[in-house]
């Protein structure tokens, strides 16, 4: 039975397993704003915001440093929590950890929907820590741990705290993440946003989210920021309640932070919900297109996109000042073979720059996964990388075509030409209405891109022109178009390992 003392004197180990070279990573651009990682473990910090306050605790992402082994001695406990890209970082984790051992809490993703792929882990905490935690935290006083504390049951988001800051050096991250919605109402086949935090939107409260903002800001922070919600207008009524009372608070502190987000094609149907994103200085949004093909997305249940113009939905955005990042898949049982030309014709037309294509995976747990196991067609796990020839399901095309073609995309899209005629559309089409200020270290990445692009790469006849021309025609767009050619780097090296 362990003691009150015991219990109240903890050290707390937290462990943010390493991601591989993916297309979100931007592992090849770090270096040009000097930053070690994209962005920090929110879900790490937000858990350490639930623990005894009175309890020890430290971060350690080995995206930003080593983990040593006197890190791992000084813990009572290592909390490890991952996606399904970093599970064999996460292993590994686990594994030096039992080396020493020390006890072994895992949550996040990929132990919530496939926990029983690792070995060493003492506890699980699955599903939305809110209700799993404090269960665990019970059990600990009482001495009585299990090992498995799952529940289906959803949280009210508006009781989440505010993540524990403190834990990480902001210097070594591009962007920083904050959440204010769990759930999408929308079921696509393919997706496992409906396993971890259901189909009925919840939301923070506008208070709750401003004050999330007000204390990145108290920490120093002026930057990114990256809105990480499942879909962020899956409730608008109340995202747009939330941003009448963001927009004045950027207002008020001049506008320090830039906004970023993921949402659903529709969209583009409200005029209001794109003014206002705008005007609390949002400029970009992640969007799942999937496929031109409409018998691909009646087959996935994405009936938002088979519905509608996906195209002129694009323009429209662009229009409103949001620029359009995307996601698409090829490998649908309905795709025909000319299904490789068109994505490529697609994502060419809609100025798509930054156009994540993947070979469709079947995630565990959901929809497509239990079809496909039930028709005896699943070969392997999924290795959640969003961009690679990967199967791990037997397709209805032959693989070997679909491979090839697969590959035929992501070698064309991020070719030189290619990629700049891209960037040429979204300027044309892209009305620029975000709120920054100028700063000279702004001008380090400008001058590292007149050499790394300007010089030495093969893209840098297309660089100049569209540098020349943006400044002479529409000089409001040229940060964007520096970052782009800069991002170009990194994606150019992902679709050629994915090539290989």
């Amino acid at each position: 039975m362990h003691t009150k003392k015991e219990f109240q004197d903890k050290n707390i180990l937290m462990v943010y397993p390493k991601y591989p070279d993916t297309f979100w990573s931007f592992k090849h651009v770090l270096k040009f704003i000097s930053k070690k990682a994209a962005f920090p473990p929110l879900g790490l910090m937000t858990v350490s915001s639930m623990l005894p306050k009175n309890w020890n605790k430290r971060l350690i992402d080995l995206n930003i440093k080593n983990l040593s082994e006197k890190d791992i001695l000084w813990a009572d406990f290592v909390f490890i929590s991952a996606m399904i890209v970093q599970k064999d970082s996460a292993q590994e984790i686990i594994n030096l950890c039992n080396k020493l051992g020390k006890t072994v809490i895992a949550g996040g993703p990929v132990f919530t929907t496939g926990h029983e792929k690792f070995t060493g882990v003492d506890h699980y905490i699955l599903n939305e820590a809110e209700i799993t935690l404090p269960l665990f935290l019970e059990d600990l006083k009482k001495g009585e741990l299990k090992k498995i504390y799952s529940s289906y049951d959803r949280p009210d988001i508006t009781k989440v705290p505010v993540p524990d800051w403190k834990l990480i050096n902001m210097k070594k991250y591009a962007t920083m993440p904050v959440q204010y919605s769990r759930g999408c109402p929308f079921d696509c086949e393919f997706c496992d946003i409906i396993i971890m935090n259901g189909r009925t939107p919840r939301t923070k409260t506008p208070s709750q989210f401003v004050a999330e903002f007000q204390a990145l800001y108290n920490a120093g922070w002026r930057g990114g920021i990256f809105v990480v919600d499942d879909n962020f207008i899956g409730n608008k009524l109340n995202v747009k309640k939330m941003l009448t009372e963001l927009i004045d608070w950027q207002k008020k502190h001049k506008y320090p932070f830039q906004l970023l987000t993921e949402a659903s094609v529709n969209l583009a149907d409200d005029e209001e919900l794109m003014n206002l994103m705008t005007e609390a200085n949002f400029s970009k949004v992640f969007l799942g297109i999937e496929t031109p093909d409409a018998d691909s997305l009646n087959e996935c249940s994405k009936t938002q996109n088979a519905t509608r113009s996906v195209d002129l939905a694009v323009k429209k955005i662009h229009n409103h000042g949001l620029q359009v990042m995307a996601g698409f898949i090829v490998g649908f049982d309905n795709d025909k073979d000319n299904i490789f030309e068109r994505q490529i014709e697609f994502i060419q037309k809609t100025g798509v720059v930054t156009a994540m294509v993947g070979v469709l995976q079947a995630l565990p747990k959901t929809r497509l996964w239990q079809r496909l196991k039930e028709e005896g067609r699943l070969l392997k796990d999924s290795h959640g990388e969003n961009t690679s020839a990967y199967l791990n399901f037997i397709p209805k095309m032959d693989p070997a075509k679909l491979i090839e073609g697969y590959k035929k995309i992501l070698s064309t899209i991020y070719s030189p030409k290619e990629y700049y005629e891209r960037i040429q559309v979204l300027i044309d089409d892209y009305v620029p209405k975000f709120k920054a200020k100028f700063k000279f270290m702004d001008l380090k990445p400008l001058f590292r891109s007149f050499w790394r692009i300007g010089i030495v790469s093969k893209a840098r006849k297309y660089y100049w022109k569209l540098m020349l021309k943006t400044m002479f025609t529409k000089h409001r767009a040229l940060p964007l178009v520096i970052e782009l050619a800069i991002y170009g780097l990194h994606f150019e090296k992902v679709s050629r390992f994915a090539n290989t």
